[in-house]
């Protein structure tokens, strides 16, 4: 509880405070996590889905791509836990700057933030790969055929595949904000992934908090660290904000 109350302290200090999150974000929503013990990674499938989850795969085997994504991805019936709302909740009280996300299933957005950079895209989005044609995410979880544009081309979700560099103009955004915070509060994340993970070096502030279940390769660089899940640990954020 203590390390709590500090953090409180900290974003009531923090002249710019954001957070920087993982899948551990909305694991709690119901949504399955990757490199835990219980994540998709652990899971057997005809292909591992660091495979699937390519460009190279999207390319030669759309069909089975597909498959795994509608199974796996479809985060439509999902909703916004505690973590989600409380984050919603500080931006509205001008008391977080932004949300940079690893994750691609729009659940901070329907918590109702609205400064969020989607570092890895999001399945809202969804473009004809000739002619650029927008589709949203019904028109590819609503149906069992591969999804062709009326040009009769694939279409692709506007996700960032393995073997696909990040957007740089929203790589930019993320490493602007995270230069100019105050407090950085990492949430939900192996600090694996890069060239995300990464973004941590950016930082030039005065806190660097660390909440994660698991231990990172990080740790040892933050000023506070709790390995407790973040619905505990943001339940007691809401208390005071």
């Amino acid at each position: 509880m203590d390390q709590i109350n500090t953090l409180i302290k900290w974003i009531k200090e923090s002249k710019k405070t954001v957070f920087f999150g993982g899948a551990g974000t909305s694991t709690e929503s119901g949504l399955k996590d990757f490199r835990s013990k219980d994540g998709l990674y652990n899971e057997q499938f005809k292909y591992p889905p660091e495979i699937i989850l390519s460009h190279t795969f999207f390319e030669e085997h759309p069909i089975e791509f597909y498959e795994f994504y509608r199974e796996k991805m479809n985060s439509l019936a999902y909703k916004p836990n505690i973590t989600h709302i409380v984050l919603s909740r500080l931006e509205k009280k001008n008391m977080l700057s932004s949300i940079i996300t690893q994750n691609i299933d729009d659940l901070h957005q329907k918590a109702g933030s609205q400064h969020v950079i989607e570092l890895h895209g999001s399945i809202k989005r969804n473009y004809c790969q000739n002619c650029h044609k927008f589709y949203d995410a019904k028109a590819i979880f609503n149906q069992k055929e591969l999804p062709l544009c009326t040009c009769g081309n694939i279409i692709k979700p506007d996700v960032i595949l393995y073997e696909e560099p990040l957007n740089q103009k929203i790589l930019n955004q993320a490493i602007q904000e995270i230069k100019t915070a105050q407090l950085l509060i990492i949430g939900g994340t192996s600090l694996n992934v890069y060239p995300a993970a990464g973004l941590i070096h950016y930082f030039q502030g005065k806190h660097l908090v660390l909440i994660n279940k698991e231990k990172t390769p990080y740790d040892n660089i933050c000023n506070l660290v709790i390995h407790d899940n973040l619905s505990k640990v943001f339940k007691e954020i809401n208390k005071w904000i």
